[in-house]
């Protein structure tokens, strides 16, 4: 068993060497063409995240995030569904977090931090979960029901924050500020990096005893590699399109109010942008292996912080900051974005 996990593993971690080596190589290249000071620009991009507890504190807070976002990606993966939704399913998140919070302003953390935080949860699975029975009972691809759905939720959520929840008082366009008892204590002040991350490190090794040694894990991965097989062993298959694809949707939205009690404390428009599609990048890496998600959602942001470290102490702008960013990001998608749907090609009935 274990020479056929190095089988599998070995060749994986050789091409995702190769693909950082590469994506590193042009980044490079790219700083010493448009910096003037390369060396100091350079370094920054790649030690800049260490150099105080600040920016440590930062990355470790992104990368707590994107740890949630992930597993939520490879939990749908898991089971061959392609959660495509991270996007307004997390920024639903926020929103209803934030709502719950909004509404009872006098109360307990104790409390309404659970309560907000399970909402949250709650409202973001439904909207998987319409995904999910679409492809159960009609067969939609939930690549773009998911999508098309995250989508509209993005601009309604949008009209709530510019319109009826808008705090006229707040320069930005967003709502009013949750009350303080209601945010999560700090670590390595004054970083935004805050106690949430330790179940953010714990759902991941649930994940991964969950699909060890449960009777469900076990189908739901069946079901995964081989859904005309699983059917024929017994397995209800079309409940593995739904449940799966519900606990992305609810993971997501607890990224989502996490993000709003412990890093914002305010829900702005496009508050969340961007760490959807960061999930799916980190998911891929991981190989939906639910502790590989730490690693790679740590190293998804840490090149965040790279590259707004160098943008911050060196002549390299924002811009080519986000292209340096996004060369890396493309590269590993891209392999394993391929690789991905060459599988699920395969995998279909």
């Amino acid at each position: 068993m274990n020479k056929d996990l190095s089988v599998k593993t070995w060749p994986h971690l050789f091409n995702l060497f190769i693909t950082l080596f590469l994506a590193s190589g042009f980044v490079i290249a790219l700083i010493f063409f448009f910096s003037r000071t390369p060396g100091k620009s350079i370094y920054y991009f790649f030690i800049g995240p260490f150099i105080n507890k600040y920016y440590l504190g930062n990355m470790l807070n992104s990368g707590m995030t994107l740890m949630i976002v992930g597993l939520g990606i490879s939990f749908a993966f898991k089971s061959a569904v392609f959660n495509l939704g991270g996007e307004g399913q997390v920024y639903n998140g926020a929103l209803v977090a934030t709502v719950i919070c909004l509404a009872f302003p006098g109360q307990s953390g104790f409390f309404i931090i659970p309560f907000a935080l399970v909402t949250a949860i709650i409202a973001s699975g439904l909207l998987a979960f319409i995904s999910g029975i679409l492809k159960m009972k009609w067969n939609v691809d939930e690549l773009i029901s998911s999508f098309l759905i995250s989508g509209a939720v993005i601009q309604i959520i949008n009209y709530l924050i510019t319109g009826p929840l808008d705090d006229p008082a707040n320069n930005l366009l967003a709502t009013r500020t949750i009350a303080g008892q209601f945010f999560f204590p700090r670590i390595l002040i004054p970083s935004a990096l805050n106690t949430s991350i330790l179940y953010a490190l714990l759902l991941p090794v649930l994940a991964f005893m969950f699909f060890s040694f449960t009777h469900w894990g076990y189908e739901m991965i069946m079901c995964g590699q081989n859904r005309q097989f699983s059917h024929y062993g017994g397995i209800k298959v079309d409940r593995y399109l739904v449940l799966p694809m519900m606990v992305s949707g609810g993971l997501h939205g607890l990224a989502g109010g996490t993000a709003v009690l412990g890093t914002y404390h305010i829900c702005y428009k496009g508050v969340t942008a961007g760490i959807g599609w960061n999930g799916i990048a980190v998911a891929l890496i991981a190989r939906n292996h639910p502790l590989g998600v730490i690693p790679a959602a740590l190293f998804f942001a840490y090149l965040e912080a790279g590259a707004k470290a160098v943008m911050l102490h060196s002549d390299v702008t924002m811009e080519i900051a986000a292209l340096a960013h996004s060369i890396i990001f493309y590269f590993i998608t891209a392999q394993f974005l391929y690789q991905f749907i060459k599988q699920r090609r395969r995998k279909h009935w």
